[in-house]
């Protein structure tokens, strides 16, 4: 029981394992009940599972709430959490910024739709077979995204002025994809360092075995029966790689929100696994939101400015409403003016180099 209730990053162990347990059910309820059978997503069951993501991410409001309505957890680091003049204020707060971080992102991984999609096409998978791709990729997600943040956290309870570097790091970031956006450059997929040594240390099939990504074959050279990875496998490590890359921009956003390491991973979780299972439909519709990257781009400017904004209010932060106001206003008007501007508009090639 002491190791149940010993401390980690701000939170009782208990509280860890019940999230990843919460987490692991739904995605074994997800592929061993609803998805037992490999079979192309449609629209409808796309849009179906993300909702019901979405609900079960703001359902989990209510246990932020529970969590932090009362004195601050021992292991708080952030000033608006620790700071709050009443438990109810501290639950509130901790709710709004959760929010804030599921919302940023939520928003923050769309751009990683259209990789994915240019995975897939590269490696040619079968409509069939990509929610196993997407799934495994999940349980990888769940395990880099936790050393990711347990790292920054550590960073930010050592070394403070850590906070300083992510802002500028963030406000660059928002800069580049906004000037990406405006010479409007097409997304290219080559394979990257980790899938051409893959290729040259193990053993790839020359085609698809099924939904496998791995396979027990004869070799030519010796007859001997021996294990091969599938094209499916270098497409899953592919979508791992990118989503490691989207990190490095999405994980100090969120740090920027809260330094609560239990908000922020969280957050992160909840919106990757609805957007995975919204992949499906916006992977049709992608084209229709290239404006929103100027959108994410600002929202990226506007988070790494507020760390020196904050300076200007007497908690030393930026007050969550005027966050997730802006926030919120940015990503809406984001949509709406895609939606509108491309209104018509068909769905561009994907280019892909071998």
């Amino acid at each position: 029981m002491e190791i149940l209730t010993a401390l980690w990053l701000g939170m009782p162990v208990w509280v860890w394992l019940g999230f990843v347990v919460l987490v692991l059910a739904v995605m074994a309820l997800d592929l061993g009940l609803l998805h037992r059978e490999a079979h192309e997503v449609s629209f409808k069951e796309s849009l179906t599972m993300s909702g019901l993501y979405i609900v079960l991410a703001l359902a989990f409001a209510g246990v932020v709430f529970w969590l932090y309505n009362g004195p601050a957890p021992p292991g708080s680091i952030d000033a608006l959490i620790v700071n709050a003049p009443s438990d109810f204020d501290r639950a509130t707060t901790a709710v709004e910024l959760y929010l804030t971080g599921y919302v940023v992102e939520y928003t923050l991984a769309m751009d990683n739709v259209f990789v994915i999609g240019l995975i897939f096409t590269y490696f040619a998978v079968p409509a069939a077979y990509q929610h196993r791709v997407l799934f495994w990729g999940i349980i990888g997600v769940i395990v880099l995204r936790a050393v990711m943040i347990a790292l920054g956290a550590t960073l930010i309870a050592n070394f403070a002025w850590i906070l300083y570097v992510f802002a500028v790091f963030l406000i660059l970031t928002g800069l580049k994809l906004l000037w990406s956006a405006i010479q409007n450059k097409e997304e290219q997929m080559t394979e990257n360092f980790l899938i051409r040594w893959l290729r040259g240390h193990m053993r790839i099939t020359e085609g698809m075995r099924g939904e496998r990504f791995f396979v027990k074959e004869p070799d030519p050279k010796t007859g001997k029966i021996v294990l091969w990875a599938t094209p499916l496998f270098l497409c899953l490590v592919a979508v791992e790689f990118a989503d490691v890359i989207f990190a490095v921009d999405s994980v100090p956003a969120i740090f920027l929100i809260t330094q609560e390491p239990f908000i922020v991973y969280t957050s992160n979780i909840f919106a990757i696994i609805g957007l995975r299972a919204l992949y499906f439909t916006l992977s049709a519709m992608v084209h229709r939101f290239h404006y929103l990257k100027y959108a994410l781009a600002l929202v990226l400017i506007f988070i790494g400015s507020k760390i020196f904004a904050g300076d200007f209010f007497a908690s030393g932060k930026v007050p969550t409403e005027i966050s997730l106001g802006v926030t919120f206003a940015l990503l809406i008007g984001g949509v709406l003016y895609s939606l509108w501007k491309t209104r018509g508009d068909r769905p561009a090639e994907l280019k892909i180099e071998r």
